[in-house]
């Protein structure tokens, strides 16, 4: 041991004062670590042919690192003064020495340099002074209830009078508002004036309207003979269907006329939603002739009934009396009408729609 403080003393003390003490740049002490540190595989080879000269690299590195520390210590006040540059130095020298940490202890000494060196840098941030003040929110909300009119000495009696309005005056706002204002003003934004200055309108000008050319008589397309007598057929199959489903409709009401006709237990087939569709499209042609007429009951229910001779006639002279409707039927609709109104048999005979 004693040979091995004596080594470590010889080799560790004179070259510390160099490097933190006075700032030297040619220092004996690191060039060796380097040296040392940059060997690669002679250096290993030489540590595992002499490792008593290992220990005594180990033991040289821990010297230097707690004479390191010591003398940061002791210079605590040169540290944290902003002029000096004594702790970038430690950190430099502190650098050069971990380059030859190859164990654990070595490196926990170079961990309590670096708390060390981090608490002091701390420090010296914190007492580096900025023009900048900080923004302190309690007092900027003073101020304001100040500002505002805040009266300190109804405070504790508003809370008997149970006041809705707090403590502060009710034009509070709007004179923090006005004071605002006078911070946020604008100039106007600039706006574009379309049209020209003269202050006469412009002349409209004259449309010249072009003569049309008058359509010459619309030549009739030749209709094949045999599809013009299908149209010729159907057409009076319809007209035919109309007045039997008529027929049909003052039968029914002459039975019994008290008793109304629903409109649904009239067109819904049950067995055919094809057929209520056709009964309906039949039915239509009824009411737009004016032989009869849809109404609601007192279930707010369709009901229909036929026309009088004299009402079917005064209904051709004033035809534009009449309301017109659209009906839709999907066939959901018509099986939930079936269910609801519960209708068995159709009252217009399947068998004539053939």
């Amino acid at each position: 041991m004693g040979r091995a403080g004596g080594s470590g003393s010889g080799r560790g003390r004179p070259a510390l004062p160099s490097t933190s003490r006075n700032g030297g740049v040619g220092e004996p002490r690191p060039r060796a670590r380097l040296s040392a540190g940059t060997g690669g595989g002679e250096a290993e080879q030489q540590r595992a042919e002499d490792p008593d000269g290992d220990n005594r690299n180990r033991r040289l590195i821990r010297h230097q690192y707690r004479e390191l520390i010591n003398t940061v210590q002791q210079n605590r006040e040169d540290m944290l003064n902003s002029k000096s540059n004594k702790l970038t130095e430690a950190l430099e020298e502190a650098n050069i020495l971990f380059s030859g940490v190859s164990q654990a202890r070595e490196a926990a000494l170079d961990a309590q340099f670096l708390v060390l060196a981090s608490n002091l840098g701390k420090e010296r941030a914190s007492e580096l002074h900025s023009d900048m003040t900080a923004f302190d929110s309690p007092a900027f909300a003073e101020d304001l209830l100040t500002f505002m009119g805040l009266n300190r000495i109804e405070d504790n009696d508003s809370d008997d009078e149970g006041s809705a309005g707090g403590y502060l005056p009710n034009d509070a706002w709007h004179k923090l508002g006005a004071e605002a204002e006078t911070y946020f003003r604008r100039a106007p934004s600039f706006h574009y004036m379309l049209g020209s200055f003269s202050t006469d309108p412009p002349v409209p000008r004259q449309r010249i309207e072009r003569q049309r050319k008058k359509p010459g008589e619309e030549e009739r397309r030749a209709m094949p003979a045999q599809l013009k007598r299908m149209e010729e057929s159907h057409q009076e199959a319809t007209e035919k269907e109309v007045e039997r489903i008529l027929g049909l409709l003052q039968t029914h009401f002459n039975n019994d006329p008290e008793i109304p006709i629903s409109f649904f237990d009239f067109v819904i087939d049950p067995n055919s939603f094809a057929r209520t569709v056709e009964n309906i499209f039949h039915v239509s042609f009824i009411i737009r002739d004016g032989f009869a007429r849809i109404k609601l009951d007192q279930d707010k229910l369709p009901i229909i009934e036929p026309s009088n001779d004299n009402e079917g006639r005064g209904n051709d002279q004033n035809a534009q009396v009449r309301n017109q409707a659209i009906i839709s039927l999907s066939h959901q609709e018509w099986k939930d009408i079936v269910e609801t109104f519960e209708i068995t048999e159709s009252m217009i005979d399947p068998s004539s729609h053939n």
